[in-house]
C-alpha cells in the first residue's frame, strides 16, 4: 500500500497523557523514597528517588514540547509533516 501522506492528520499527541503519567511518577517516587528512607532503607530510597529524577527530567521534557507548539502537538488543521506531492516522488525543501 503506498503512502500518501494523508494518515497522520487524524493522529494526535499523547503528551498531556504522558505529563500526567510522568507527574504521577513524580509524586509515588518521591513519596517511596521518603518511606523507605525513614525505614532505614537506604537501597531502596537511592532506587526510589533516581525514580522520581527520571520523572522530573520527563515531566521537564514534556512541558517543553507541550510549549513548543504544533511541531510536536499539531491540531486539526496542521499537518506534522509536508504531504507527499500526487506524482508519487518527494518535493525537496527549498
Amino acid at each position: 500500500m503506498r503512502r500518501t501522506g494523508f494518515e497522520p492528520t487524524q493522529a494526535r499527541s499523547p503528551l498531556r497523557l504522558r505529563l500526567g503519567l510522568a507527574v504521577c511518577g513524580l509524586f509515588w517516587g518521591i513519596a517511596a523514597a521518603v518511606g523507605f528512607a525513614f525505614y532505614s532503607q537506604p537501597g531502596w530510597a537511592a532506587f526510589c528517588a533516581a525514580i522520581a529524577a527520571l520523572a522530573a527530567a520527563d515531566c521537564v521534557i514534556v512541558i517543553r514540547h507541550i510549549r513548543q507548539g504544533p511541531h510536536y502537538q499539531p491540531g486539526r488543521g496542521i499537518p506534522p509533516y509536508r504531504p507527499v506531492d500526487g506524482s508519487g516522488r518527494r518535493q525537496r525543501p527549498r
